[in-house]
């Protein structure tokens, strides 16, 4: 049966609800999304209720984690469905805030980075001379998320997994879980959660997460939930929504080749580059395109092959 959601969009607000629950005896479970929410998220919120009695899901497309070439304008968004699906079951809290970043610096400027750079006297290339010549050659300038592209250069302060966030989809992605953990970092500090759940579809975020919490002493315990699929195989995910029904067909050889090399593993290969080379091979016949194939053992480093598996 639907209940009714609370709907806040103030950070001050959500922290005096969480202290006001917390010390009256309550236990709370926070689910950061960014909306358009599927049958996976829900079983976001399942797990939570396992572990606490007052749910919160935040709804926030965080701006951060997200390139300027990448789908911040166009990314998925029903606020009024996912109302309706958070009532169905029994969330408690929803926090949807309109920006969680400050917009100005301290110097009262705003715009883009190149003007900052500009007006500073920092020049994005520098001449060097040799051998009685010189040469113009561009400074390396820093990554810059859509946050910064925006013009809202107020915030400054970025958590960084130094070595957890490399590698896997931190080569193709810099700046993503930078955005990631300074958000994640954020809505604790602002929902004051018990408990957090994240999905361990993005499992290298998950361990980001987890890594996060431990070194900076977050009184928060995270909860990993497993993968949820629909009934053809495909991991759910607000993006999929993009996918032609070509596309899909295409998609669905990654859990067929996945599934194969876990069948292989049980079946006693050891080999990784026997098992990478069949995952890679299953997907570019199916008109893929690699990213990356990487075999990972519990808690390995997410950049390196790891043992007992050998990586012959």
């Amino acid at each position: 049966m639907a209940t009714e959601v609370e709907i806040i969009t103030c950070k001050n607000q959500i922290r005096s609800w969480s202290r006001t629950m917390r010390s009256n005896g309550h236990k709370i479970a926070l689910v950061p999304t960014m909306g358009y929410l599927h049958q996976g998220h829900i079983s976001l919120v399942e797990e939570a209720k396992k572990h606490a009695n007052l749910i919160v899901v935040s709804i926030y497309i965080n701006p951060s984690q997200f390139a300027p070439n990448e789908d911040l304008t166009r990314y998925p968004s029903d606020f009024n469905s996912d109302l309706l699906k958070l009532k169905q079951v029994g969330v408690n809290v929803i926090f949807h805030p309109e920006n969680l970043y400050e917009t100005n610096s301290e110097s009262g400027q705003t715009g883009s980075s190149e003007n900052v750079e500009r007006e500073s006297g920092f020049e994005p290339k520098i001449e060097i001379e040799s051998g009685g010549s010189s040469v113009t050659v561009e400074r390396e300038s820093e990554l810059s998320s859509c946050l910064e592209e925006r013009g809202q250069l107020g915030h400054q302060t970025w958590i960084r997994v130094e070595k957890l966030e490399k590698g896997l989809c931190g080569k193709s992605r810099p700046i993503f879980f930078r955005g990631v953990a300074t958000v994640v970092a954020k809505l604790f500090n602002v929902v004051e959660p018990d408990v957090a759940v994240f999905g361990k579809k993005d499992y290298q975020q998950w361990r980001i997460i987890c890594r996060m919490v431990q070194d900076l002493d977050f009184s928060v315990e995270v909860i990993g939930s497993e993968i949820v699929r629909d009934a053809d195989g495909l991991a759910m995910s607000s993006r999929n929504v993009y996918l032609s029904a070509y596309g899909r067909q295409k998609a669905l050889s990654i859990n067929r080749c996945l599934s194969k090399a876990k069948s292989s593993i049980q079946s006693g290969e050891i080999s990784c580059k026997q098992l990478r080379d069949s995952v890679m091979q299953e997907i570019c016949e199916a008109g893929g395109r690699i990213d990356y194939a990487e075999i990972i053992l519990g808690k390995a480093p997410l950049s390196c092959p790891p043992n007992p598996v050998s990586s012959k």
